[in-house]
């Protein structure tokens, strides 16, 4: 539920007045509503009432800042204390810990959202009217489409040479296994 920056205020200094506010229609658990007024004090606290405004734009965070929150949170501080000392949600930050913990630093960068384009985003090129390649250029683009088929036939090779390898050696360790437990069975029966 999306609460107005007013009626938060108005939560808060009911708080502090020693009272709870009437919990609103549709918030069937009270004490999840009282958590979430004692979390908008804390924040008010660390941050100043600013913090309880909607923002029309989210902060973009920098990877360096995100580091810094998580640090502070693999070192052992709460999720819940980081996160309202920066005014941010704490599912917000355990996210950034857990991409951290997976991924390391490059789960923290921003990545592009939104679905992928069908085709490779290419500079739109006036197909009607192409310019004319001078015979340098044709040269020149010539040797680059030979140079690009060597290399993709040399990543092919090197494909199939470490496939080969893993099979060589997943055989190698089938037979061992083999070995070894057949030598148990053997200790066994003495």
């Amino acid at each position: 539920m999306r609460y107005s920056y007013e009626y938060k205020r108005k939560c808060i200094e009911l708080y502090r007045e020693g009272k709870w506010p009437e919990t609103p229609d549709g918030i069937k658990d009270p004490e999840r509503f009282h958590r979430k007024i004692r979390e908008w004090v804390r924040m008010e606290e660390a941050n100043g009432p600013a913090v309880l405004k909607h923002k029309s734009q989210n902060k973009e965070w920098r990877p360096e800042e995100r580091l810094e929150l998580v640090s502070r949170v693999l070192a052992g501080a709460s999720v819940t204390s980081v996160a309202i000392d920066a005014g941010i949600d704490s599912g917000l930050l355990y996210k950034w810990a857990r991409k951290y913990k997976t991924e390391g630093y490059n789960g923290l960068v921003s990545m592009k959202k939104g679905r992928a384009p069908k085709e490779p985003q290419m500079k739109k090129l006036n197909y009607n009217n192409p310019r004319k390649l001078e015979e340098s250029e044709y040269e020149e683009l010539v040797r680059l489409r030979a140079e690009n088929a060597y290399i993709k036939a040399e990543i092919e090779v090197i494909k199939k040479e470490i496939a080969l390898r893993e099979e060589k050696e997943a055989a190698r360790l089938k037979a061992k296994k083999q070995r070894s437990s057949k030598n148990s069975g053997k200790t066994d029966i003495n």
